[in-house]
């Protein structure tokens, strides 16, 4: 009897050995192996853009799944309110520049971005946007030019920028050009697969471009549906294959015009898409715990607040409080200077706590990505 017990006891013990080491084994993979990076940008969400998805919501909001959690300091070398451009490039570059430049530092001298340096060492890259994929945010990862209404020439860059997944708007910048050149030829000669009319599914083996309307996308109050959910969960299946790391920017375009229009409506509609595709992503990340993700905006737009709901009577002019309901607010058509939310989760994302620049995280990417 106790011979069999012993017998039993070295058995168990050499299991529990062995699980150990499968599961080191699997933890020194994971710390080997190069991280992977989403960068989701919300233009134009500032605090009140997503407390709005808390008050206007039916379920938890995604952003409620976070633990790390900071701010940015968004204003430019040139102004202190900045703009998607100049947000974006501090984003990509690392370093702040003047307001419209694009790729470039304050003195329009062209800087690296982080898709090109993670590009250069093996990474695969991707970008999705909901305007056209010129646009100053997308823009701000390829191009280096020194005003973002150039679309023709930032067009002419992307085309050889050799990104592996893009999905957005734009086709008139690359078929409907001044001078004459159809950039599609030259973006199928680089081996990629191109759709201009619809989001499809992405060919393995290839670079796939998704460029579907002549500008921007409709709104999600046009009609848009579920499109940035859609691209992401496509580019990502498009990435898992080729077993490498990756790279990929999330723009959710429209909270930014709904501040421009001062339009309540069309701010919740596109919070509320971005947290939905925040949703899948988030699921993405915990499933691939070698994956860290940002989430931040470039800037606020509209000077928005979440604020009391009254009822006004017709007759009488008397204004009538409903406490179970909020309104919001604009005071303004252009951006602000708020500070502005960081989320972030997965390998690295306690680097993303506190109060810093804009600029900063750049770095703090680079950081999570070297400390292996």
């Amino acid at each position: 009897m106790m011979n069999c017990i012993k017998k039993s006891m070295a058995v168990l013990s050499a299991v529990l050995v062995n699980a150990c080491a499968v599961t080191v084994s699997a933890q020194e993979k994971q710390t080997e192996e190069p991280l992977s990076v989403i960068l989701m940008i919300g233009d134009g969400m500032g605090i009140p853009q997503v407390s709005s998805a808390f008050y206007f919501g039916e379920e938890t909001p995604n952003f409620e799944r976070f633990e790390e959690i900071g701010l940015h300091k968004s204003y430019s070398t040139s102004h202190l309110i900045t703009d998607s451009a100049a947000g974006a490039t501090a984003f990509s570059t690392g370093q702040k520049t003047y307001k419209r430049a694009i790729g470039v530092s304050k003195d329009t001298i062209p800087q690296e971005t982080i898709l090109e340096k993670l590009k250069n060492e093996g990474y695969q890259t991707g970008l999705i946007s909901l305007t056209s994929i010129t646009h100053a945010t997308p823009a701000s990862f390829y191009a280096h030019v020194k005003d973002r209404d150039l679309h023709e020439e930032i067009a002419e860059q992307l085309a050889t920028a050799d990104v592996d997944f893009l999905a957005g708007g734009g086709r008139k910048f690359f078929s409907q050009r001044a001078d004459g050149k159809n950039l599609f030829n030259t973006i199928l000669e680089r081996n990629y697969n191109l759709d201009t009319l619809k989001l499809g599914n992405s060919k393995a083996g290839m670079r796939n471009a998704f460029i579907i309307e002549d500008e921007g996308l409709p709104s999600k109050l046009e009609g848009r549906g579920d499109f940035l959910k859609e691209a992401s969960l496509e580019a990502l299946e498009y990435f898992g294959k080729a077993e490498k790391p990756f790279f990929l920017m999330i723009e959710g375009s429209y909270i930014d015009w709904g501040g421009h229009d001062r339009n309540p409506e069309m701010m919740i509609s596109e919070v509320a898409d971005f947290d939905k595709t925040l949703g899948a992503v988030l699921d993405y990340v915990e499933s691939h715990p070698n994956t860290l993700l940002v989430v931040t905006a470039d800037h606020e737009t509209g000077g928005a607040s979440i604020g009391k709901y009254y009822e006004l009577d017709a007759e009488t002019g008397k204004k009538t409080e409903i406490p179970e309901k909020v309104a919001v607010y604009f005071i303004t058509d252009q951006h602000s200077g708020e500070l502005i939310p960081v989320f972030a989760k997965g390998r690295g994302a306690e680097n993303f706590k506190g109060i810093y620049q804009n600029s900063a995280i750049y770095h703090k990417i680079l950081k999570a990505i070297n400390a292996r």
